[in-house]
């Protein structure tokens, strides 16, 4: 039985407490929640027991599959058969002994700092991406858990989401072709034109591991790189054009204000390994009317054979196809059953259970620390790129070779860089 301890109770709790629900209803029993942690008490206590407590905040998203939008969810849901401790001080927590792993969803600047105290303590660690504040940060909790041989894995549920295994399976296959080309634009849709995203002011700080390139690049990036290969060159711009962010009530009236230091745009074009390339475009700003690529339905992906827009395969002779049918009827039970074991499709509990399977098994987990890594350089790459104005290889940034943006950063948390 892994005993969890959740650092961490804002309201991308309830998207977790549900996927281990779901976890527990498809007969998952191996783990428990025993701690909660958060730095006002209050919050914690929230999860713990339906109708008991303090009353959960309300969904801070509306948005159709948002994870900020769940909410209603309570560890009594799913357990009743232990008692779980609320700490406001995430030191005692993993001190106590009362739990065997972790999971961090606290905000960017504490992942490091998280990690070290429970990788010191021998915990497992499921950390909400980005995997850490830099990359000299991420390369330091990889080496920890690899040297006292513990789990180490990044919450990202992008890579378990069913379109990107539908794609990363059709563009490796014989039916579609090569793929060639990536398309993302989504501007004026999040948090536009100028609300404190998430109601969370720090993520609009540069020294907290604000902006959207960090908050929203390591999920693109580590699709692409599952779908079209690894990043090898980035060319990036980054822009703050609202300078202040509000968070205002139903009437309009403002209730709180940040001044921003970190980016609320970003573009960048790249290119992989298998010669794909790719531009985003993507901002939490935008005035007037919303731009979403794809009619509306995100990513567009060009193959040699045809298209791809949402679920909309369509060839070169205009015929179409739905990608989800194309994928059940073509795609063995063999290749996909490892996906979606338990018959899941929820990516959340998908990753949180390839987490607790590599504990058991005392392997890699799919997104391990090193695979957060290059993610979380992938997006730096965007920032240092913006900043040299230069294309850069995500080499460099991985290596620690360039790493302008990010030194204001390892020398406000004293992180010692290569």
């Amino acid at each position: 039985m892994i005993r969890i301890g959740i650092v961490g109770c804002g309201r991308i709790l309830a998207a977790h407490l549900r996927g281990y629900r779901l976890l527990r209803e498809a007969g998952v029993d191996n783990f428990r929640i025993t701690g909660l942690c958060a730095r006002r008490e209050a919050d914690a206590w929230s999860y713990v027991r339906r109708g008991e407590g303090p009353t959960q905040r309300t969904p801070v998203s509306t948005s159709l599959g948002d994870p900020l939008a769940v909410g209603d969810i309570y560890l009594s849901d799913f357990q009743d058969d232990v008692e779980v401790e609320v700490f406001t001080d995430y030191r005692e927590m993993i001190a106590t002994g009362l739990i065997d792993a972790v999971n961090d969803f606290t905000t960017h600047a504490l992942h490091h700092q998280v990690a070290d105290v429970a990788l010191s303590h021998n915990k497992h660690l499921l950390t909400q991406k980005p995997l850490a504040i830099s990359v000299a940060a991420g390369r330091r909790m990889c080496e920890q858990a690899e040297a006292r041989e513990l789990t180490l894995a990044v919450f990202e549920n992008a890579r378990n989401r069913v379109d990107t295994r539908q794609l990363g399976w059709l563009f490796r296959s014989e039916w579609f072709g090569d793929l060639r080309m990536m398309l993302l634009a989504n501007i004026g849709n999040w948090w536009a034109p100028d609300r404190i995203v998430a109601e969370t002011p720090w993520r609009h700080q540069l020294v907290e591991g604000g902006g959207i390139t960090l908050d929203i690049g390591v999920h693109l990036f580590n699709h692409f790189r599952y779908v079209a290969g690894e990043i090898v060159t980035v060319t990036g711009n980054v822009k703050i054009f609202e300078p202040q962010r509000f968070t205002r009530d139903a009437r309009g009236n403002v209730s709180n204000s940040v001044v921003c230091d970190a980016d609320d745009t970003m573009f960048a074009s790249f290119e992989t390994d298998r010669g794909v390339v790719g531009d985003i475009a993507a901002s939490w700003s935008g005035r007037g009317q919303p731009l979403l690529t794809g009619t509306g339905r995100g990513i567009v992906y060009y193959g040699t054979q045809g298209s791809v827009v949402g679920n909309e395969m369509t060839r070169d002779d205009g015929s179409h196809e739905e990608l989800d049918r194309f994928y059940f009827t073509h795609c063995d039970s063999a290749t996909r059953a490892p996906f979606f074991p338990f018959g899941l499709t929820d990516a959340f509990a998908l990753n949180q259970l390839d987490w607790l399977q590599a504990i058991h098994e005392k392997r890699e987990p799919e997104t391990s620390g090193r695979e957060g890594l290059r993610d979380l350089a992938a997006s730096f790459a965007v920032l240092e790129s913006s900043l040299a104005k230069r294309t850069v290889e995500v080499e460099e940034v991985f290596s620690g070779e360039l790493r302008e943006y990010q030194r204001p950063i390892d020398e406000r948390f004293g992180i010692v860089s290569r």
